[in-house]
């Protein structure tokens, strides 16, 4: 569509013939109901628009064109094309805030015809109290462990994209080279084709750590390359993507159903057995950086388990009934 046509049609100048085209032109596209009501605003500012102001011509178009110069140069040359005498612009009485009405009408229905038809619709999958297992329409499979939230595109062979909210998953992605597999995660982008990988949102943090294939981290123009083995912890605060050695497979827990420690530091296996248990572990930050290698079975009890730690480590546990301490022995 020409700015020239657009114009024309601004000023009630254009046949029916250039209406009805610039009418399926707005309807086509939402970018070109905005192009239109950005002249439309600059119009108003000019008053031009307003069929019973006695206002001087002459006057309101120096002004509009002078207000039109700092958006589109080549839009005033357009308009002064159309003139039919050079620097007035006639109105025509004979068009109504009926007609403008009408014009919005259009082009607000034609937006939310537009929307309607385009809009990417997500299907929601949350795991609550439990661990869950899906299968995705592209034969991709994920293991959710209990409290996690997320959505993926419902015409999902075409367009393999995935909204992380919360929680962990394990992702088990069908190839397809065609069709990338995106995770999104806040301004977290994890990026695959086939591949196996652990992603973990929680606290504001995010870790991806990859058991198979490659996989692609980007956040904020920054993007490394993951392998098998390596992980990547993405705080609020992180300036870079800096990747390392996934230590152990204490993450796989909730897929395994044992906690596989190895030189495991006791902080960080508190955690884990909080999110496992629903439990309330405290660490005394005396021994906060002991380490620990054993197995632990998840369908233990967590006091059992607790009394395997505190005999590895000689160290003792206590309950108020709100949270357990972890410590040295007296």
């Amino acid at each position: 569509m020409t700015d020239e046509l657009l114009i024309k049609f601004l000023l009630k100048e254009t046949s029916e013939e250039e209406t009805t085209a610039i009418e399926k032109w707005l309807a086509a596209d939402p970018a070109n109901i905005s192009e239109f009501l950005e002249l439309e605003k600059i119009w108003e500012r000019s008053q031009l628009l307003a069929p019973k102001s006695p206002v001087d011509e002459t006057k309101a178009w120096l002004n509009f064109k002078e207000k039109l110069s700092k958006k589109e140069k080549p839009l005033i040359q357009a308009i002064e094309n159309t003139m039919p005498i050079k620097g007035v612009i006639p109105m025509k009485r004979k068009y109504t805030w009926i007609n403008i009405a009408a014009v919005f009408v259009l082009m607000i229905g034609a937006l939310i015809f537009y929307e309607v038809l385009t809009t990417e619709k997500y299907m929601e999958l949350a795991a609550n109290q439990e661990v869950i297992v899906q299968k995705l329409p592209d034969g991709s499979e994920l293991t959710m462990n209990k409290k996690s939230a997320l959505s993926y595109a419902s015409e999902f062979k075409k367009d393999r994209s995935i909204r992380l909210d919360s929680g962990e998953v394990f992702f088990n992605v069908a190839p397809d080279k065609s069709h990338p597999f995106i995770i999104e995660v806040d301004e977290v982008s994890v990026k695959v084709v086939g591949t196996s990988f652990n992603v973990k949102h929680m606290n504001q943090q995010t870790e991806v750590i990859v058991e198979s294939g490659i996989v692609k981290v980007s956040l904020k123009g920054e993007t490394i390359n993951l392998v098998a083995g390596e992980r990547v912890l993405i705080k609020p605060s992180s300036t870079q993507l800096l990747k390392e050695q996934n230590q152990d497979q204490l993450y796989n827990y909730y897929r395994t159903k044992v906690f596989a420690l190895k030189n495991t530091e006791l902080w960080k296996l508190a955690n884990v057995l909080n999110e496992a248990y629903d439990a309330n572990i405290k660490v005394d930050p005396a021994i906060r950086n002991l380490s620990l290698t054993t197995t632990l079975k998840q369908n233990a009890t967590l006091d059992y388990n607790l009394e395997i730690i505190c005999q590895s480590l000689n160290l003792t546990y206590s309950s108020n009934g709100k949270e357990i301490l972890l410590s040295n022995k007296k």
